[in-house]
């Protein structure tokens, strides 16, 4: 099988035949039978074919043409670079040729001389079509990638950019890097991101309808159906929102480092504090969920998002009772613990459960 370097240069060859004069019919069939050959084939003949049409056919060979006019397919090849006597239907008009001239060019020298300039001209053209589909696939290239992580497992991923994110449990991202933008769609669960600087080419972390924007800094977004958490730790990002269900758009908001944002249907709440209390919210990469006075209804839920085994609460009066403290979110069996000796709460297990309910 050709490499697609090998497919470039014999897509450039057929351009360069056909633009050079004497295309026949049965050129054109070789043609299509070389670009049916391969869906390869085809895709670098049309990638070549528009950077020629973009590059107004190499206005160098169109010498003497006025400016913004485009040169006529061929018409280069009875320029000082073609090969004129390669067409003998075409009238032939050759140049006086003086009586004291120390030298006269017969026809079969005249002719090699073109053949030469021809080939020389084919060559160029074909190396600078390489070029521009070099540097068009330079501008136009994507890079594209997913990752996911299963319940109860953390994922550190470096990305070709050279920013690294930390996919949270049971996590799906899709990250797109382009020439302009490097974009992250988070489809479900939490990441944190440490964005390397690259004013070029914002970082775009979209979940939903809403868009987190950066160019160099260290931040999480995190996915809860509707809602969104985005926490920073360092620099500055942007949240902003598309068209919401209920029709409004919310206004952007600027978060610097220690903000945490809970973005709703109903609006955007910004709590500002230090980086370290920020951190807090992401202990998680560290194995712990942290808690102050929190229901033990939410508790219970942070808990599941790490855990196959679910904590359910099956008592509205239980779920209401206020807990606090730092727990590893792998032992779910030792936080139900102390929940019995601390609360009057009783466990009962039930399969893949754990139904607290009022002792």
């Amino acid at each position: 099988m050709a490499s697609s370097k090998e497919i470039e240069h014999a897509a450039a060859a057929w351009l360069a035949r056909r633009d050079a004069g004497g295309w026949s019919e049965r050129d054109q069939r070789q043609l299509d039978a070389w670009l049916d050959a391969s869906m390869a084939h085809r895709v670098a003949f049309v990638r070549l074919d528009a950077a020629w049409r973009q590059s107004d056919r190499l206005k160098a060979l169109g010498a003497g043409v006025p400016a913004g006019v485009v040169p006529a397919r061929g018409s280069w090849a009875s320029s000082p670079f073609g090969a004129a006597d390669d067409h003998a239907d075409e009238p032939h008009h050759p140049r006086p040729v003086h009586a004291h001239a120390p030298w006269r060019t017969t026809h079969r020298h005249r002719g090699k001389r073109h053949s030469l300039l021809h080939h020389l001209a084919t060559a160029a053209m074909l190396a600078l079509l390489v070029s521009l589909a070099l540097v068009w696939r330079h501008y136009t290239a994507v890079e594209q990638a997913s990752y996911r992580t299963a319940i109860g497992d953390l994922q550190e991923v470096p990305l070709a950019d050279g920013s690294v994110a930390t996919l949270s449990s049971d996590s799906r991202l899709l990250v797109t890097l382009s020439h302009g933008e490097r974009h992250v769609d988070l489809q479900q669960g939490e990441a944190f991101f440490a964005v390397a600087k690259d004013p070029s080419r914002p970082f775009v972390v979209s979940a939903g309808g809403r868009r987190v924007t950066a160019v160099g800094t260290r931040f999480s977004v995190r996915r809860d159906a509707a809602d969104l958490r985005v926490v920073v730790t360092q620099g500055l990002v942007r949240l902003e929102s598309d068209r919401l269900p209920n029709g409004l758009r919310q206004p952007t908001t600027l978060l610097p480092a220690g903000s945490v944002a809970l973005a709703s249907d109903t609006g955007v709440v910004v709590h500002s504090g230090s980086v370290q209390q920020a951190e807090e919210y992401l202990s998680w990469r560290s194995g712990f969920v942290s808690f102050h006075d929190t229901p033990l209804a939410t508790a219970a839920a942070e808990f599941n998002r790490y855990n196959a085994r679910k904590i359910v609460i099956g008592d509205p009066g239980v779920g209401a009772m206020r807990v606090g403290g730092n727990f590893r979110w792998s032992n779910i069996d030792a936080f139900v613990r102390l929940l019995a000796q601390g609360f009057p709460v009783q466990a009962r297990r039930q399969g893949d459960t754990i139904v607290l309910t009022r002792r």
